[in-house]
């Protein structure tokens, strides 16, 4: 049976190194990831889903809770015969990517957090990713992805980096996005999980983020027995779009680490 969710999987013809298993932040979709997947998968298995509701995979409505999403990406691992790997997320993607962390064991052997944190939600919180919800089934998704453009991505990003952003964000299913707002809404607190974090990790955050600033990337870094913290200059919440060049230096160094030829 094919696995629910639309996904790539790019790899060279052969290699020795861990596969990249990306998760992408909401409300956008695999292509965020298209910088990374350009770069790695010359050298190593690279694979990028699109989160229910996101991009081609199905929607399914009213509440899409984390522990659904984390189904999923075992489902599409099994399918494709993945039994250890690199796991990232950014935002969004970095919260599923925690509750993965702790589902998944010793598959993973590696952990990236971009732009993303750890702490429950507040009540105040939750009353907002519910009405926030309620917006987008209301209205669509283009009021909002016009009103949060820039803070997505920083004022300054190229033209072209805010129209891919823009792009993915208003062409997001309304009922998918809503969805996975509610769950969000309800996601466990994930700091007591990082500390029984065995394998190294990367915290990734751009300077400029106001959703998740460097406080957050400090916080993560505090609660990982191993990890590392690389503030990207002259980005905001999408630093692997905004620089991928020092994204992917990042990245980069951490996977050859994970390898053990660093």
């Amino acid at each position: 049976m094919p696995p629910f969710l639309a996904y790539t999987d790019k790899s060279p013809d052969s290699t020795h190194r861990l596969p990249l298993l990306l998760l992408h932040g909401h409300p956008f979709d695999r292509t965020m990831w298209d910088p990374q997947l350009a770069k790695f998968s010359l050298d190593r298995r690279v694979i990028a889903p699109d989160l229910r509701g996101y991009g081609a995979s199905p929607v399914t409505p009213g509440t899409v809770p984390f522990a659904r999403h984390a189904e999923d990406l075992a489902e599409l691992l099994d399918f494709l015969g993945v039994d250890a790997f690199v796991l990232a997320g950014l935002s969004m993607g970095g919260q599923i990517a925690m509750e993965c962390q702790d589902r998944f064991g010793d598959r993973v052997r590696g952990l990236v957090l971009a732009d993303t944190f750890a702490d429950p939600e507040t009540p105040e919180g939750r009353r907002g990713r519910h009405a926030a919800a309620e917006r987008l089934l209301a209205e669509g998704m283009r009021g909002y992805a016009d009103e949060v453009l820039e803070r997505m991505v920083a004022p300054y990003a190229p033209a072209q980096v805010k129209s891919h952003v823009h792009g993915m964000m208003t062409a997001t299913p309304p009922e998918g996005a809503a969805a996975s707002l509610r769950g969000r809404a309800e996601r466990p607190d994930y700091r007591p999980a990082l500390t029984r974090v065995q394998v190294p990790a990367l915290i990734v955050v751009g300077a400029d983020d106001t959703y998740t600033p460097v406080s957050d990337a400090e916080s993560l870094h505090a609660a990982l027995p191993d990890s590392t913290v690389e503030v990207i200059e002259g980005a905001a919440h999408l630093p692997n779009l905004e620089r991928p060049e020092e994204f992917n230096r990042a990245l980069e160094a951490f996977l050859l680490r994970v390898d053990g030829t660093a």
